[in-house]
């Protein structure tokens, strides 16, 4: 392993654009595993523009993250809430759906649940 990696999600090693532009995640792998900067656009939700990706009824990775900017607001399943913002970390169970709020742009970095997520499903 290196001792110091500097690595830009701006110069990702894959990019996955979510459904009508509403944004993308960047993905980064490395020796640890992959990382991700999701851009989730105004008016972005999950069951909109990735769900036709994933194939899935709710957003089935696991999530642990930190907002970078913008604000989400995630329900599970069974109808627990909570709003995210800039600042917050955030760990989430799989089954939920989420969405952007207000018309600022979310970024968020997720270095657990989005290794295969808005991959469509193999098979």
């Amino acid at each position: 392993m290196t001792g110091i990696v500097r690595r830009s999600f701006d110069a990702a090693d894959e990019s996955r654009p979510f459904e009508d532009g509403k944004g993308r995640l960047d993905l980064l792998t490395t020796e640890r595993g992959p990382v991700g900067r999701a851009l989730f656009e105004p008016g972005w939700k999950w069951s909109l523009h990735v769900k036709p990706i994933a194939g899935t009824e709710s957003c089935l990775a696991g999530h642990a993250g930190y907002m970078v900017s913008g604000r989400l607001m995630v329900v599970m399943d069974d109808g627990e809430s909570m709003e995210f913002g800039p600042g917050d970390y955030m760990e989430i169970a799989p089954g939920h759906d989420a969405w952007v709020v207000g018309d600022e742009r979310v970024a968020l970095v997720d270095w657990v649940g989005y290794g295969d997520y808005a991959r469509p499903p193999s098979g």
